[in-house]
């Protein structure tokens, strides 16, 4: 009898994240992973209890991959490298978006850290760096929740033909810091 083929945590989880990438978050199971691997189920439950802590591993992988992403769009401008970077992904892994943004979702947890981390790199952006933390999170919060409204209907291809969505997301960015910037200097809008 062959001895048994070993399967490291990162193996499995690399199958894992390829199911993801091509069928959705939703469709990991322990057996489709088996299967991918060419294996049995025994490697797999050696290495996670269940499926649950195999995908919450698996949605950590897309944060660092969409992490990537982001590093990966370096025009000078962050705050419209956060915005590009969000469609894109809408873009080209519309899968993995509707599962991690549209669909309820057990493994998704708000983490303020995240949110600091996205303020951090705004605040080397020269058109924000007059602006508060304080300042700067609703203007972060009101783009957020125009991307993933852009994002979703990029997604599931809602957009008409030859629409720009970069050009109309940079549009609405300019229209929320000059918003900010009249309420900062005390004028009315």
């Amino acid at each position: 009898m062959p001895p048994k083929t070993k399967f490291s945590r990162d193996t499995i989880i690399d199958a894992a994240f390829n199911i993801a990438m091509r069928e959705g978050i939703y469709s990991i199971t322990i057996r489709k992973v088996a299967e991918h691997l060419g294996s049995s189920i025994a490697p797999i439950y050696v290495n996670f209890t269940d499926v649950a802590e195999l995908i919450q591993v698996v949605v950590q992988r897309i944060f660092t991959f969409s992490d990537d992403y982001l590093l990966s769009q370096d025009t000078g401008q962050p705050f419209h490298d956060i915005g590009v970077a969000t469609l894109r992904f809408a873009r080209e892994y519309p899968l993995l978006f509707r599962d991690m943004v549209m669909r309820p979702n057990p493994y998704l947890q708000h983490e303020p850290s995240e949110m600091n981390s996205l303020i951090d790199r705004m605040k080397t952006d020269p058109e924000l760096a007059d602006f508060t933390d304080e300042e700067l999170m609703p203007i972060l919060l009101k783009m957020r929740i125009f991307t993933l409204g852009l994002s979703v209907m990029t997604a599931n291809g809602l957009l008409p033909e030859g629409f720009n969505d970069i050009e109309v997301m940079d549009s609405t960015s300019a229209d929320i810091i000059a918003a900010a910037r009249m309420r900062q200097e005390g004028e009315q809008l």
